[in-house]
Parts: structure tokens; sequence; C-alpha cells
């Protein structure tokens, strides 16, 4: 679980749109994370149930997209490749993950009022 993720209620997805695509959402952010996390592409795109092509074309988008690098990746040899999240991608993350906090906490009231009017079994878990 990341940092202030019990706070985003699941039922929210915020995207960010570019100019031709989503520039990001919360699947190119989780890649993101976990590229920083396992340092590889493939090790990322495993842990999510994606394939390594697909993983690969959403880290040549966000490069493609933002204005830094937001993954540098190393082709393999001897000692392998891998990938490394730049700080400027680690900051990208965090920011969405922050937007997406904000976006929760501003439905929140709505959200309880909202719920209250579901039948019991209707009602999903927090």
């Amino acid at each position: 679980m990341q940092r202030g993720e019990s706070r985003r209620y699941r039922g929210l997805t915020l995207r960010v749109l570019g100019a031709a695509a989503p520039a990001m959402g919360p699947g190119k952010a989780e890649l993101i994370e976990r590229i920083q996390q396992t340092g590889s592409i493939s090790a990322a795109a495993r842990a999510m149930g994606m394939s390594y092509r697909r993983a690969w074309q959403l880290v040549e988008a966000l490069n493609a997209t933002y204005r830094q690098p937001v993954v540098i990746t190393a082709i393999g040899g001897r000692r392998g490749g891998g990938a490394r999240v730049t700080p400027y991608g680690r900051r990208l993350a965090a920011m969405f993950r922050a937007m997406e906090n904000k976006a929760s906490a501003a439905i929140a009231g709505d959200l309880r009022r909202f719920g209250a009017q579901l039948r019991a079994g209707s009602r999903r878990p927090r």
C-alpha cells in the first residue's frame, strides 16, 4: 500500500489529460511506483498483470509526454538491463497521488450521503 492510499476512494478514477492521450492515470502512476520498487519494467509489468510490451509502451508514452524523462532504461548485457525512475518521475507520481487524495477528500461527504441511500446489501466496503 502506498503512502496515503487508504484515503483514496476506490470508485474515483482521476486522469490528467494531455493533448493527444491521458498523460497520467492510476495505471501509469502504479507502473512508475512499481518500476521504482523493482528496478525493472518486466518485474513491474508482472506485478501488475500486464504484458511487458504494454508496460514498455506506457514507459515510452510517459517519456514522450513529459518535459523530462520519467524512466531511464539500460539495455541488457552481462549484468542485465534495468530501469530507473528519475527524481522527476518520482515527483510526478507523488503529485498525481496527492491529487487523487485531494479529489477523494473533496467528495467524502457527498459519498457518505449518497451511500446512505443504498440498500444495505448494495453498499461497497470502503
